[in-house]
């Protein structure tokens, strides 16, 4: 168990994780605690200094910079660690919006929890809530996926486990993938009211609102530009009752190796798994190998 308490560090020789989201577009949307936090920080991580010089350039800030991103992450945490633990406030930003979703931040969060260092979360702006809230569609219960894989065949497994899920879902995509990741959400889930939202908070802000046939078309007939939320209407299908699903009594490990019991390799467990559970492939993989 770990309970903290942010704002009472009873060790003043350790520093502290600051979790700062940054505009998505509009320079406006930054709050004066993010601001703050970021100019009285030791050092900012960020996943492109490049990008993050022009936030610090417009607001004047002059904080170190070191650079944290996909690629680098792993090495970097253990530096970054040792950099708190030897009494240096960090703030941690992405390029835009809430670092650790879909963005680097998960790991080094995760390991500073484990060396029992305080991780401050600032609220701020996101592009899923802005896009989901704007699309029109239910926010009682909403399942956040981010990008769906690249390959088509690996794409359609992980719609498949989605299929019955009756919550609002969301997605992330780039310009140049849209129109086949929104092709094969029509294949798999049907004729579905669905939005896509993009440049959010921008000057070209556009949401798009329909049936995924009048998606389909929308995405054939028009240039694509900018980053894309995809908001799906979830599943109006009930989910199997309780007495269908043998495996109730089963952790997801203890499911995935009874298949492995009956003779199926570890990536077809996996897979079953997910479909019984109706969970993304990579979901029940990453339970799995950790």
């Amino acid at each position: 168990m770990n309970i903290q308490k942010s704002y009472q560090n009873q060790n003043q020789d350790i520093g502290e994780l600051y979790i700062v989201p940054t505009p998505i577009g509009n320079l406006e949307d930054i709050t004066y605690r993010a601001l703050k936090t970021l100019e009285n920080a030791d050092m900012i991580a960020a996943e492109d200094t490049r990008q993050t010089k022009k936030l610090m350039s417009h607001f004047e800030l002059h904080t170190p910079l070191v650079s944290y991103h996909e690629h680098n992450k792993l090495g970097k945490e253990s530096y970054l660690i040792e950099e708190i633990q030897s009494g240096k406030t960090l703030a941690v930003v992405s390029d835009a919006g809430m670092p650790g979703v879909s963005d680097p931040g998960f790991e080094l969060v995760n390991r500073a929890i484990q060396e029992g260092i305080h991780v401050i979360v600032l609220p701020g702006a996101n592009a899923a809530l802005c896009a989901l809230v704007g699309s029109g569609l239910n926010t009682d219960r909403f399942y956040f996926h981010g990008f769906l894989p690249r390959k088509k065949k690996e794409r359609k497994e992980e719609l498949e486990g989605l299929y019955r899920m009756t919550s609002t879902i969301i997605f992330y995509e780039s310009p140049h993938r849209l129109k086949e990741v929104v092709k094969s959400i029509h294949e798999v889930m049907g004729n579905r009211q669905m939005a896509i939202a993009r440049e959010l908070t921008k000057k070209y802000e556009e949401y798009v609102r329909g049936s995924a046939d009048e998606i389909v078309e929308w995405v054939q007939q028009n240039e694509i530009r900018g980053e894309f939320c995809i908001i799906v209407e979830g599943s109006e299908e009930s989910e199997p009752q309780d007495e269908e699903l043998w495996w109730t009594a089963f952790s997801l490990i203890e499911h995935v190796e009874h298949y492995i019991d009956e003779g199926k390799s570890s990536k077809d467990a996996i897979k079953q798994v997910a479909r019984d559970r109706k969970k993304p492939k990579r979901e029940v993989y990453q339970a799995y190998h950790t």
